[in-house]
């Protein structure tokens, strides 16, 4: 089933495992995919004399679960993981070896090994998800570190009797013991601190839990997207310690599919981008802290003090915020009821859901009219509703979005409501803003795209922000605080682009250095 070309790519990848695997499947030979899965698993484990493989007729089921030197552990795929999840597959058996990527560090481990209680999360995802991997990626990490965790992937195209009956329109969409835990994206920081919430550490976890004594640098960098990457090689070169504390490198960059205006690169991708700016970071002595959320912050007087969740705690004379921005929600009625049940956000993952069916996509920018035109392949009707009194998508966009028979357009509407029936989105209520009257539209699915919004709010009464929450900063990347600065999408900079905050974030550690040699800060 797999091609020559992809096994030896493989047998070179597992060269170096040192533990020894069992992959146990249990298969219904009755099952369509019976067959395929039993040659895929063959083949996969043929790659090394390392892993062996067993196969027991168990009725309803095709899955297996992998056992390292003898011992479970905790990760079961139910189906087949090819597609976007065969990488999912090759990490979760090289991070269980001690050899993979993006393994966590010393006081990520023990936030999740400080969660006692025994939690099963089932995800389901899409072997077509672009989000997916990053989800399953994460969760199996965690339940290698904690043997109170296991993890079951769920290809929901095999089990739509399931999908059906949760009621599932979106993926990736994850259940913890059973309830709903997290739909869509997501990273390993975002979902310890989720399970964390949920599953709240007892006595016994907490003593396991890192030192708290502070960590000091002489610049801290808060993000690790374009703008904080570029603050933190910056400075490393000016010979400061430096730190970067993120929950991602790569920030809101890594979501995106396709990169063409990055000059000098003609085409990248989000993932491509996200790599290539960590390599960059780990040519100098910086120190990466990554899945950090935080908590906490002091930014008056010499000593700044950044506290992330969990307790840990960062002390420097300079801090460069580059936190960037998440997608906006509606934050109307019903939204947050349905996500995942009709309410998407990426339509490359969720479109599918909604084939043949019809859709509406807020938003009439970029984001919002290339969503329409994709969805417009697999929807059987598209309707644009864009708030302001005009388009704000290019117009080669609005050209193509207007060729469409399928898709039709309105300006001046403000959304006013989700309308569901407790499964799943059946309508969505909608005001014309010329005449203020409010009608119900009958669809089923709904894709936010309305922009961003700036993370500051850990920042908020501290420094001064816009209207929109905008850290404003002066022209050398200057907060209202001595010693604090800022760069890319979290500031009033009035272009959200890749490249802008590259620079951004250069200007902002050289007038943090600047400050230091003329003594302003310490």
């Amino acid at each position: 089933m797999l091609e020559r070309e992809i096994l030896d790519q493989v047998t070179g990848v597992f060269q170096n495992l040192c533990s020894s695997f069992l992959f146990q499947a249990k298969v219904d030979s009755s099952h369509a995919k019976s067959g395929e899965l039993k040659e895929f698993l063959s083949d996969f484990c043929s790659c090394s004399p390392l892993i062996n493989l067993t196969i027991e007729e168990s009725k309803g089921n095709l899955q297996f679960s992998i056992l390292r030197n003898g011992s479970d552990t905790g990760i079961i795929f139910r189906g087949i993981p090819g597609g976007h999840e065969f990488t999912s597959l090759l990490l979760a058996v090289l991070n269980a070896d001690g050899i993979g990527k993006n393994l966590p560090d010393d006081n990520i481990k023990k936030r999740i090994q400080a969660i006692t209680e025994k939690v099963t999360i089932t995800t389901y995802m899409s072997l077509s998800c672009t989000n997916c991997p990053d989800v399953v990626q994460a969760l199996n990490i965690i339940t290698l570190f904690n043997p109170n965790i296991s993890h079951i992937v769920s290809d929901g195209e095999l089990w739509q009797d399931e999908v059906e009956q949760l009621g599932i329109q979106g993926v990736p969409t994850i259940y913890a013991n059973g309830e709903l835990f997290h739909v869509g994206r997501g990273d390993l920081g975002t979902l310890l601190n989720k399970l964390s919430n949920r599953f709240p550490p007892t006595e016994v976890g907490k003593v396991t839990l890192h030192d708290t004594t502070p960590k000091e640098y002489d610049v801290l960098v808060l993000g690790g997207g374009p703008a904080g990457t570029s603050a933190a090689i910056y400075s490393a070169r000016k010979g400061l310690k430096v730190a970067v504390i993120g929950e991602r490198i790569g920030g809101q960059v890594k979501d995106t599919v396709g990169i063409e205006n990055v000059i000098s690169v003609p085409y990248t991708t989000g993932e491509e981008l996200s790599i290539a700016l960590k390599e960059h970071m780990g040519k100098y002595p910086v120190d990466i802290f990554e899945n950090r959320t935080i908590e906490k912050v002091a930014l008056q007087g010499d000593q700044k003090e950044i506290v992330v969740k969990g307790g840990e705690t960062f002390l420097a004379p300079a801090v460069i915020i580059a936190t960037g921005a998440s997608w906006r929600r509606l934050n109307v009625e019903g939204e947050a009821d349905y996500i995942g049940r009709g309410v998407a956000f990426c339509p490359h993952c969720d479109g599918p859901f909604y084939k043949g069916k019809h859709v509406a996509v807020i938003g009439g920018g970029n984001s919002g009219i290339e969503a329409a035109i994709d969805l417009a392949g697999i929807c059987s009707q598209v309707t644009i509703l864009e708030f302001a009194d005009t388009l704000r998508a290019d117009i080669v966009l609005q050209e193509k979005a207007n060729s469409l028979p399928n898709v039709e357009i309105f300006t001046s509407r403000q959304t006013m409501r989700v309308v569901g029936d407790g499964k799943k989105v059946t309508a969505l209520e909608v005001k014309n803003r010329t005449n203020e009257e409010v009608s119900t539209i009958p669809l089923d699915g709904i894709f936010v795209q309305i922009g961003l919004s700036a993370n500051s709010k850990p920042f908020e009464g501290q420094l001064e922000l816009t209207s929109r929450k905008e850290i404003i900063h002066d022209v050398f990347g200057r907060t209202s605080l001595p010693g604090v600065y800022a760069a890319g999408d979290v500031t009033d900079v009035p272009y959200k682009q890749i490249i802008i905050a590259m620079g951004e974030g250069a200007k902002a550690a050289l007038s943090a250095f600047d400050d230091k040699v003329r003594g302003v800060i310490a």
